[in-house]
């Protein structure tokens, strides 16, 4: 299909008596097309059917129609948010067995939100529509947002776990020290995973006009973007808010900075 047969689309829905808006159409999967409309009556959908088989010389049985109104959405919605529920309450679960602490959770859920909100938000100013295929990008997210804050947090788990009674470094400093570490790793892995998710959004938004193709793939590039700097700029320094009072850290920041002072007294 081309804008020409999308123009043929548009002429026959435009046909029809009573309607009031104008309708949307978009190329789907390169040999498709999709006509959005208001809700027609019966009489209306068997003629539009009728009309778009006869203009593009298909079986009427390869043009069909259904209705996505507000109950649908309705549904989709909550089940969309029951899984999200349930997968948020499994991931604090598991994340607190193996950290050993809620507050590595928070913050990770916290970084979560962040990735989630940004692209929910950028989708929101371009104007694009929520559609089945953007609901997975979002899902999607989910997993590589919290790979890339546990990969971090594995880290810094390491480093603090070394740091006994003669560390010469303050918590802030440990945790500072592991997202350095991960820092080049995370920034490879966010490279290789943008680039052809990036291509994926060119071919299907610019050159084949694919809706479903340009919503997942906005939703990816998006969102592995804001996941790479929220677990490095968001999560890390948030655990360390969380933490960094504990009196096991306060003490640990204070030694580190006596010997500090007494190293640069010597010098």
């Amino acid at each position: 299909p081309s804008e020409v047969s999308e123009q043929i689309a548009i002429d026959a829905v435009s046909g029809l008596v009573g309607l009031e808006s104008n309708p949307r159409t978009g190329i789907v999967g390169g040999d498709s097309i999709r006509v959005q409309t208001e809700q027609l009556t019966d009489a209306q959908t068997t003629q539009l059917r009728s009309e778009l088989a006869d203009a593009y010389s298909v079986p009427l049985d390869q043009v069909t129609a259904s209705f996505i109104g507000a109950t649908w959405g309705q549904d989709i919605t909550r089940q969309a948010l029951i899984g999200l529920f349930v997968f948020l309450v499994l991931v604090s679960m598991v994340m607190a067995l193996y950290f050993r602490t809620w507050k590595m959770s928070a913050a990770a859920l916290t970084a979560l939100a962040h990735d989630l909100l940004i692209t929910a938000g950028i989708y929101g100013v371009l104007g694009y529509e929520i559609t089945p295929a953007a609901v997975i990008g979002f899902l999607t997210i989910l997993g590589y947002s919290l790979y890339d804050t546990v990969v971090v947090f594995d880290k810094v788990r390491e480093n603090t776990s070394q740091d006994g009674s003669e560390s010469r470094r303050t918590f802030a400093e440990s945790v500072n020290l592991a997202v350095n570490q991960t820092l080049v790793r995370s920034i490879n892995t966010s490279v290789v995973a943008v680039l052809p998710v990036g291509s994926i959004l060119f071919i299907g938004s610019v050159l084949l006009g694919a809706g479903t193709l340009r919503d997942i793939a906005l939703a990816l590039f998006i969102g592995m973007i804001a996941g790479t700097y929220s677990s490095i700029f968001i999560a890390a320094p948030l655990y360390v808010h969380l933490r960094e009072n504990e009196a096991e850290h306060k003490k640990q920041g204070q030694r580190a900075k006596q010997d500090k002072s007494v190293s640069g007294a010597i010098r």
